[in-house]
């Protein structure tokens, strides 16, 4: 029988073994017609084999599945017995949901290890165990542990003169609008000032003055990083990638116990307007029209929607002559109704939108 099966498929499907015949083809599309001229006996056979494969596939599926959250279920527990808190999957998913909807961050799974890391601190600062427990805290609006729980899930990655090929781009936009007022500038993700500083820095180069008609708003939803923007003090190895002419002209070295540090002058952190704001806000408590909008490594953390929703609202704030800098790994192809681009992640207003009045 067993020679007769094997000829039959050669004649129906190819030269093909009965194990791989039979695992090839998708059970519920084999035809009758599949075994035609098989004698009667294999066909039989291999209809009972058919579905002797089935039920043992179906078996198999689910044991690997119960398997499968068994294993995870045992690991869950053998992590959380060396934590020092208990932190469950269903209290990741709790901070991804409070985040998104607090500050439009999108934490992906493998955030896991590093949301434990940072709002441990918070749990150990309140003298608490369980992570259920501090969620229901925020749960129930407790404002000021959702400031620290916001700055502790938000990235602060930032340098001086960070993604250099914007600077000169901005510089000429400075210089082409020399003797039309004073200008405006927004830097909606201070962090701990580089960014800002770094425009400040370029605006004294292009106006060949401490004190050009420049100003600059500089946002950011962290609290923390901002009181540290405002104080304009770094370690000197912030600097390493910087010309010495700019750290002469634009920095104080520290001595004694600062040895080692610089600060701004204070005439470049008097060009700096520093403020709090979430981009996901109703509302904003600045005007326009800006020159420019520094919005760079942001949009990365929004999904497309929350992306287009911040795109539309800076559309009023921009000047029509201003332009729109965006990160390096960042793209508004789906914005093409409100921005353009205007070179290497650079944009501009699309004809015809207006800026708000100042």
């Amino acid at each position: 029988m067993e020679h007769e099966i094997q000829r039959c498929c050669v004649k129906n499907h190819g030269p093909l073994s009965i194990r791989k015949q039979v695992l090839s083809v998708p059970f519920g599309q084999i035809a009758p017609g599949d075994w035609a001229g098989c004698p009667k006996s294999a066909g039989t056979f291999v209809s009972r084999l058919c579905r002797t494969y089935v039920v043992v596939q179906a078996n198999l599926a689910q044991a690997l599945g119960q398997l499968e959250r068994q294993t995870h279920a045992v690991i869950e527990r053998t992590i959380e017995k060396g934590r020092e808190f208990a932190f469950t999957s269903a209290d990741f998913e709790r901070v991804r949901k409070l985040i998104y909807g607090r500050a439009g961050i999108s934490l992906s799974p493998s955030k896991h290890e590093m949301v434990y890391s940072r709002l441990g601190r918070r749990l150990r600062t309140l003298g608490l165990s369980h992570f259920s427990d501090y969620l229901t805290l925020l749960e129930d609006g407790d404002a000021v542990e959702w400031e620290a729980f916001t700055n502790s899930l938000t990235t602060n990655l930032t340098a001086f003169f960070r993604e250099e090929h914007h600077f000169p781009v901005l510089a000429e936009l400075l210089q082409r609008q020399k003797g039309n007022g004073p200008l405006s500038l927004w830097c909606s993700a201070a962090s701990t000032g580089e960014e800002p500083y770094s425009m400040a820095m370029t605006a004294v180069e292009t106006f060949g003055t401490l004190k050009p008609p420049v100003k600059i708003v500089a946002t950011d939803i962290d609290t923390n990083v901002l009181m540290k923007a405002r104080q304009g003090v770094y370690p000197m190895e912030r600097l390493e990638k910087m010309s010495q002419e700019r750290i002469r002209r634009f920095f104080l070295r520290g001595k004694g116990a600062s040895s080692g540090q610089v600060r701004v002058r204070d005439e470049l952190r008097a060009l700096i307007d520093y403020r709090p704001l979430n981009l996901l806000d109703a509302s904003w408590s600045i005007r326009g029209p800006f020159h420019a909008i520094f919005c760079r490594n942001v949009m990365i953390y929004f999904d497309k929607p929350t992306q287009y929703r911040i795109l539309q609202k800076f559309v009023p704030l921009l000047h029509p002559d201003g332009l729109l800098f965006a990160g390096h790994s960042e793209s508004f192809h789906h914005a093409a109704n409100l921005f353009r681009p205007r070179g290497k992640t650079v944009y501009e207003g699309v004809a015809g939108i207006h800026a708000a009045g100042s």
